[in-house]
């Protein structure tokens, strides 16, 4: 068979680079934000936006080189898995960071939690003491 790049098949080779090299770029935007950012907040933003949308981008490029049906259903698979567990591993990264304090309370612009944490500590103070009467 001779390669011929003028048909269909050349175009979605081109869609499948194109496709490929953003998600890339998107996956290596995760990498060095992971590495640059100051503080543990930014990097768990870093870790989940662009990294989900990259896998996304180069599961859709190998969809795209495959050429068969059965392939997408698997590609969509690992992609929800990726939409289901990526936030809430972030949820619980970013709360046991504020648990345990590992963030910079200067970069934040407001903080949500402050209110709902010194209530937590007024409630259990109080228990405290009435248990020790």
């Amino acid at each position: 068979m001779n390669p011929d790049f003028t048909g269909v098949d050349a175009w979605v080779d081109l869609a499948s680079a194109v496709v490929m090299i953003v998600g890339a770029i998107m996956s290596l935007g995760a990498a060095i934000g992971l590495l640059r950012f100051p503080d543990l907040l930014s990097r768990m933003h870093a870790a989940t936006k662009p990294q989900v949308l990259g896998l996304f981008l180069l599961l859709a490029a190998i969809g795209l080189q495959m050429r068969t049906w059965w392939v997408w259903p698997v590609l969509v698979v690992a992609w929800i898995f990726q939409l289901l567990t990526v936030p809430v591993s972030a949820h619980m990264v970013g709360r046991a960071g504020y648990r345990t304090k590992h963030l910079h309370r200067e970069l934040l612009t407001s903080d949500d939690l402050e209110e709902v944490v010194q209530k937590a500590a007024a409630k259990a103070a109080a228990d405290e003491t009435r248990d020790d009467d």
